[in-house]
């Protein structure tokens, strides 16, 4: 018998100066067998990085569905979300199907993944790709639980996410931006 995802129950508090934006959301992740909590963590700080009521989860470790995405409406997605290393079709189904697509890398190899990738991601105009510090990720890795109550104050590009018992400061470095923002956030 597989394995089963392991079920993660998150309170976030979110206060996005950048955007304006100031919520509550209560969050249920499924953790794959396969992931680790680094990825775990990196796709909470995603959410909290373009948080919105809507947005949601993809359903997995896949190729097929983003980390996260934003759909309106009609059902368009106007806002697709990926995390780690992936594999440039992804990149470019992503930039196909959505108005606007977010990269997290991360990872200790992300230097390597975007010096062999950047020159073909460069020409995207609706991608953004975002690096955060391997130390950083390592970290956060740490505060993952299964019950977690966190605070994220986002305010000129910097992060912090705070829990009772530990305060990171994250600095996510903006490696490629779109030069006509769509649906920037």
């Amino acid at each position: 018998m597989a394995p089963k995802a392991t079920i993660y129950k998150v309170t976030l508090n979110i206060s996005d100066m950048d955007r304006n934006y100031y919520a509550q959301h209560s969050l249920t992740l499924a953790k794959h067998p396969s992931e680790t909590d680094e990825r775990l963590m990196v796709r909470l700080l995603a959410f909290a990085m373009y948080a919105d009521e809507t947005l949601a989860f993809g359903k997995g470790i896949s190729e097929e569905d983003p980390a996260l995405w934003l759909k309106n409406l009609t059902g368009d997605i106007d806002l697709w979300i990926e995390v780690g290393k992936p594999d440039q079709r992804v990149i470019t189904k992503a930039c196909t199907r959505a108005k606007q697509v977010a990269l997290i890398l991360y990872g200790s190899s992300a230097d390597i993944w975007w010096k062999n990738n950047h020159e073909s991601l460069t020409h995207k105009t609706n991608l953004t790709v975002k690096q955060l510090p391997y130390a950083t990720t390592q970290a956060m890795a740490s505060m993952a639980g299964c019950n977690m109550d966190l605070n994220c104050n986002i305010e000129d590009n910097q992060i912090f996410l705070m829990s009772d018992e530990t305060t990171l400061a994250i600095d996510p470095v903006i490696l490629l931006q779109p030069k006509n923002k769509i649906h920037q956030k």
